[in-house]
């Protein structure tokens, strides 16, 4: 074992574990263009040795993925990206419920020994000003509470695109995709060059 350390033989892949819901999961699109796949891809290309799991169920909101954060965490990533809430938004749940449901989240990944990326939600305008000035505002909060990195926001230069999302209006694209990954791509970067 030594010897093959000595000789730098491969690196062990590390594994970074996509938790989210529809946005993650890749909904209306084909396997090749979900999120994850793209990241790992993307990741691959500028030379990081990683694997990524697809951890992302359609419709999920942040209650579901306290659910299921502990079976989740079986395969021992080393990095988590949460990418929930959406759902929970577009149900007009408690903001504060969402805010609990992803700190639990984030420390029963962190207790597992995973580094956490936390990506932001929006609600959508139509809910009213009153709900977005207590939803949007949690995830930073988190972010500062947790002292976890954050990309602000999820679907950046891609929500309110018609062109680049399903006819939905809510799922992106395939190209919708792209331009998600070329924006947090230098987050995850940051994450896994940290020892």
């Amino acid at each position: 074992m030594l010897l093959g350390v000595q000789m730098g033989y491969a690196q062990e892949k590390k594994i970074i574990l996509a938790f989210g819901d529809s946005l993650t999961a890749g909904y209306g699109l084909a396997r090749e263009d979900a999120f994850p796949v793209v990241l790992e891809a993307a990741l691959q290309a500028r030379g990081h040795q990683v694997r990524i799991i697809n951890a992302g169920v359609s419709g999920d909101t942040s209650a579901g993925g306290v659910s299921r954060i502990d079976w989740s965490l079986a395969d021992k990533p080393d990095v988590v990206i949460v990418e929930l809430g959406a759902n929970d938004a577009l149900r007009g749940l408690d903001p504060e419920l969402t805010r609990k449901n992803l700190i639990t989240i984030i420390t029963k990944a962190r207790e597992a020994g995973a580094k956490v990326l936390l990506a932001g939600m929006k609600a959508p305008r139509s809910l009213g000003a009153d709900y977005v000035s207590r939803f949007d505002p949690i995830y930073p909060q988190i972010a500062s509470e947790l002292a976890v990195p954050l990309y602000p926001f999820f679907l950046e230069d891609v929500a309110g695109h018609p062109d680049l999302n399903q006819a939905d209006g809510i799922h992106p694209r395939a190209q919708g995709i792209g331009i998600i990954v070329e924006n947090i791509l230098p987050y995850v970067e940051d994450i896994l060059q940290q020892e």
